[in-house]
């Protein structure tokens, strides 16, 4: 292993033991060279499909902007990010399964939609919003208002006064 601080390749391990979840080790390992420590992980190597995109490119799987995406959508709100890293960890596996080697980002999008959808409107709102690309006011009132029929089972009724408070806040 390269020392992050000095490159040489001259180290030793410290101290050895399990991640807190179990799926890695983490090494503490200390430089020959300049006598600094650093840490390590070691963790077996997942398999997991390539994305197909919608115009039809393939991208590799990057958990970073996937994290990123949900983390936007969820900024300012009350969702846990050990909620996130859970649901990531299960999606993961989820893809690891299938035995896939490819897998469509719509297929990616719609189950953060619905874990999104479980977890918090508002975020759930922002995702679909950029995930679904929608165009106008009008898209964003449809998927309200499909939220609101799940949740209740009624379709409400356009409440214009509703609106026109809301125009006069701003």
């Amino acid at each position: 292993m390269k020392c992050p601080f000095c490159g040489q390749l001259d180290n030793k391990v410290i101290d050895s033991r399990l991640s807190r979840d179990a799926m890695a080790i983490r090494r503490r390992r200390e430089c020959l060279i300049c006598d600094r420590r650093f840490t390590t992980y070691e963790k077996i190597e997942e398999h997991i499909p390539m994305l197909i995109k919608k115009d039809g490119r393939r991208e590799a799987y990057d958990r970073a902007k996937l994290t990123k995406s949900i983390m936007v959508a969820v900024q300012k709100r009350p969702v846990p990010v050990a909620e996130i890293e859970h649901f990531i960890d299960q999606l993961e596996r989820q893809l690891q399964e299938t035995g896939y080697n490819e897998v469509r980002t719509t297929e990616l999008g719609e189950k953060v939609s619905d874990f999104l959808r479980t977890t918090d409107d508002v975020a759930y709102v922002r995702f679909t919003s950029v995930y679904r690309q929608f165009k106008n006011l009008e898209d964003f009132d449809r998927e309200i208002r499909q939220l609101d029929f799940d949740k209740t089972g009624k379709v409400e009724a356009a409440q214009p006064e509703r609106r026109l408070q809301a125009k006069g806040k701003e």
